[in-house]
């Protein structure tokens, strides 16, 4: 039972070299595939002129001025731990408290609010995501 990796076939890694061809030499290249039981080498480059270079450059210059950070947009949704009330009909905790858990701040997310129940439904789940108006905080 033999199988052939098309992805392993493939790798390899090429060098060229850096000396011009004279005419009486002929252009040669180098090709180098890993063997297949060292799959966790690495390749390491390393570019010696540019991270030379770039110390001296920063010696030279003066510290960059800060660019101003842009202030935390306000969180949305509910604060972890406070307690809601859930609006979605079809809900199994309908009309129920339940404790939150976590949000999710990003704008996209169709379902932010995690909520926590003390009662478990009938696949014994006891938390649910629920969108920002299927929720009302309880004071």
């Amino acid at each position: 039972m033999a199988s052939c990796s098309m992805a392993s076939a493939a790798c390899g890694f090429m060098a060229a070299p850096n000396v011009a061809p004279t005419p009486t030499t002929a252009k040669t290249t180098m090709v180098f595939f890993p063997t297949k039981n060292n799959r966790c080498s690495r390749l390491v480059v390393r570019a010696e002129e540019e991270a030379a270079a770039a110390p001296a450059a920063a010696a030279t210059d003066s510290p960059p001025a800060e660019a101003p950070k842009a202030p935390k947009p306000p969180p949305i949704g509910p604060p972890r731990g406070s307690k809601v009330r859930i609006l979605r009909k079809e809900s199994y905790w309908y009309k129920g408290v339940g404790s939150v858990v976590a949000v999710d701040q990003d704008p996209k997310t169709r379902y932010p609010v995690v909520v926590r129940f003390n009662k478990v439904n009938y696949a014994n789940v006891s938390t649910n995501n629920y969108a920002l108006d299927e929720v009302e905080v309880i004071a």
